[in-house]
């Protein structure tokens, strides 16, 4: 019988992606201060905080009562990090946040950075990945970028847009993988899952195409 699996996010794009696989997930909360440590790198930061929500989760395994949550868990978490140059954009504080992220990607090329983690509750191991894309922003206009701050689709998303945004489409070009910069790398996932013993039979390039990607699916590991 394959481990309970935990999806260590509320995120709404994960679990969507965890079902279009057909896994079967339970999905806890991970909450923890996600601010970087002086002079972290894009690269460290989604690495470290994905390796600490899993951490989180196990914990709260490990003290909870629920049979279902038992110590034969796995526990997957993921975190995304948006950065141009040296300055890391996280999800906006209020519209006007939104706004001046979206003003200073436009038409500019940045790193979105997925982390992802997979932690055994019993054993304690613990894989931690990294995938790096490179997504060039099209060049939108002020009208564009106020209606789709209107929609409150950027609130919680961090450089405070989708790229899967079916009016907003805000992205020209991308280098990588499109299922990272929604922020569970698909081919990262399903490797890890494999290395704790979780086939998954879906084919990873349909379930990218079907969000209107190209079929990248192709892990960066750190």
């Amino acid at each position: 019988m394959p481990p309970t699996l935990i999806l260590a996010s509320q995120s709404p794009r994960r679990q969507e992606f965890m079902r279009n696989l057909g896994l079967d997930f339970a999905v806890r909360r991970a909450d923890l201060d996600e601010t970087p440590h002086p002079g972290e790198n894009p690269t460290a930061l989604a690495a470290r905080l994905a390796r600490a929500k899993a951490r989180v989760v196990a914990a709260q395994l490990r003290t909870g009562s629920r049979t279902d949550d038992s110590g034969q868990a796995l526990v997957l978490a993921a975190d995304t990090v948006v950065a141009l140059g040296d300055q890391l954009l996280g999800k906006p504080v209020d519209p006007a946040d939104a706004r001046q992220m979206l003003v200073t990607l436009r038409g500019q090329s940045h790193q979105v950075i997925s982390g992802i983690s997979i932690l055994a509750a019993a054993t304690g191991r613990q894989i931690t990945r990294t995938n790096c894309t490179l997504v060039t922003m099209r060049n939108y206009s002020d009208a564009e970028l106020e209606a789709y701050i209107a929609t409150g689709d950027p609130m919680d998303k961090a450089g405070a847009y989708a790229i899967q945004h079916p009016e907003f489409a805000p992205v020209a070009r991308l280098e990588g993988c499109f299922s990272g910069v929604m922020g569970l790398p698909l081919g990262d996932l399903c490797d890890l899952l494999t290395e704790f013993g979780v086939p998954v039979a879906a084919p990873l390039a349909s379930i990218c195409l079907g969000h209107g990607a190209a079929a990248c699916c192709h892990p960066v590991h750190d």
